[in-house]
C-alpha cells in the first residue's frame, strides 16, 4: 500500500490501544467557533478532524498488521546521523514510511525513512564503557523510528508529529527522543550526550494549536514535566552503569533549515540553554498532550555558531552522530531495558 497523498493536521481522539475514537468534543460541536471566524480553513472543521482520526487508525492498523500483532509499549525516534541502532534489531519487521498509509516521508540526511520493530542482540558500547556492565536483558522489544519530519521539510507542525499519535493509536507508553544537536558550552566537546532537563520553543508555533478533543488531551496540557523525571533517572542509571558521561541541559527547537546565527546562539545561552536543534520539541509537545512519557536525548555533534570560530555544516553533524554511534547506541539500549523491566513506569 503506498501513500496517495501527505498526511494533514490530526486532530483525532485516542481511545483505547488499537483505536482512536472518531468521536469526541471536535467531532460534536458543529458550531465550534473556529469553524465560524475561518470557514476556509478545512482543518478547523469537525468533519476534517473525524477525518483525520480515521487516517490514524489507518496508519495504525497497517503498521499493526504488518507486526502480527500489538506494537511495543517503548518507542524511540533516532535523529540525524543515528540511524544504525535500529539496523542491529533481531528478529526485526523493516516498514517503510512509503508504505504506511497517509505517512509523511523524510526528506532529511541522515534519515533512512523506516519503522523497524526487534529486540536486543548484544549491547553495542565501547569495551571501556562495558566493563563494569550488568548482564543485559536481550529480550527487550522495541519501536524504532529511522527519522523523524521536520518544519524545514515543508511540513505543518501537525504533520511533523503525525507519528506520535500513531504511536498513541498503537499503545506506546514511553518515548525516547534523540537528536543531533549543535552544543552552545564552551566546555563541552563535540560528539558528547545530552540529557534534555526542558526546552524552550523558539519555533513560532505549537503543534496542539487548532480544535482540541478531549479524548486525546486537555485543551491547555501541563508542561511542568515535558520530560519525565523517572525516565531521566533511568537514563542517568544507564549513563552510570556504562561509564557515559552524560551532561544535561535545556534543548532549544529551532525552525531551520539555516543554522543559528553568533548572535542568535548568544541569545539562547542568556536564556539558559545548552543545546540547539530543528526537532524534538513539537514531538514532546504531543507526546505529553497524548500521555506519553518522554526522555530526550542529544549527541552533540557540534559547537553552535560563535562558539568556534570556524563555519558550521551539515556533513560534520552527520559524520561526527555516526563516530558517537557505539556508545549512544550503547546508553539507549541500556536505558530501554532498564526502562522495560521497571514495570511502575508503565502505570
Amino acid at each position: 500500500m503506498s501513500n496517495s497523498k501527505k498526511p494533514v493536521p490530526p486532530s483525532g481522539a485516542a481511545g483505547a490501544a488499537g483505536t482512536v475514537s472518531t468521536t469526541g468534543t471536535g467531532a460534536a460541536n458543529t458550531k465550534n467557533p473556529i469553524d465560524t471566524r475561518n470557514p476556509a480553513n478545512p482543518a478547523a472543521s469537525p468533519a476534517y478532524a473525524a477525518a483525520q482520526t480515521g487516517r490514524i487508525n489507518e496508519s495504525a492498523a497497517y503498521i499493526r498488521e504488518r507486526l502480527g500483532g500489538a506494537a511495543p509499549e517503548i518507542a524511540v525516534v533516532l535523529g540525524s546521523g543515528l540511524g544504525g541502532f535500529a539496523d542491529q534489531l533481531q528478529n526485526a519487521v523493516v516498514i517503510p514510511y512509503r508504505d504506511i498509509p497517509h505517512f509523511p516521508r523524510s526528506t532529511a540526511p541522515g534519515h533512512k525513512g523506516n519503522i523497524v520493530v526487534g529486540e536486543f542482540t548484544q549491547n553495542r558500547g565501547a569495551p571501556s564503557q562495558l566493563r563494569n556492565a550488568p548482564p543485559q536483558n536481550h529480550g527487550a522489544r522495541i519501536l524504532c523510528m529511522q527519522g523523524r519530519f521536520h518544519l524545514y521539510e515543508g511540513y505543518t507542525m501537525s504533520e511533523a508529529t503525525y507519528h506520535i499519535r500513531v504511536m498513541r493509536a498503537l499503545g506506546v507508553k514511553k518515548l525516547i527522543l534523540t537528536n543531533a544537536s549543535g552544543g552552545m558550552e564552551p566546555m563541552w566537546q563535540a560528539g558528547e550526550l545530552m540529557l534534555i532537563l526542558d526546552h524552550i520553543n523558539f519555533m513560532g508555533q505549537n503543534p496542539l494549536v487548532g480544535p482540541n478533543l478531549g479524548e486525546f488531551g486537555p485543551r491547555f496540557p501541563d508542561m511542568t514535566y515535558a520530560y519525565d523525571p523517572q525516565m531521566r533517572d533511568v537514563a542517568r542509571r544507564a549513563a552510570s552503569e556504562l561509564s557515559i558521561r552524560l551532561r544535561e541541559g535545556v534543548y532549544v527547537g529551532f525552525t531551520g533549515p539555516s543554522y543559528e546565527t553568533p548572535a542568535e546562539i548568544r541569545m539562547f545561552r542568556a536564556l539558559g540553554a545548552s543545546a540547539v536543534g530543528m526537532s524534538t520539541v513539537p514531538e514532546t509537545i504531543v507526546a505529553n498532550h497524548c500521555g506519553i512519557k518522554v526522555c530526550g536525548i542529544s549527541c552533540i555533534t557540534n559547537l553552535a555558531a560563535g562558539i568556534l570560530d570556524q563555519p558550521l555544516t551539515e556533513g560534520e553533524v552527520i559524520e561526527t552522530a555516526g563516530r558517537s554511534g557505539p556508545v549512544f547506541e550503547s546508553l539507549i539500549q541500556r536505558t530501554v531495558e532498564l526502562l522495560s523491566a521497571d514495570e511502575s513506569m508503565g502505570q
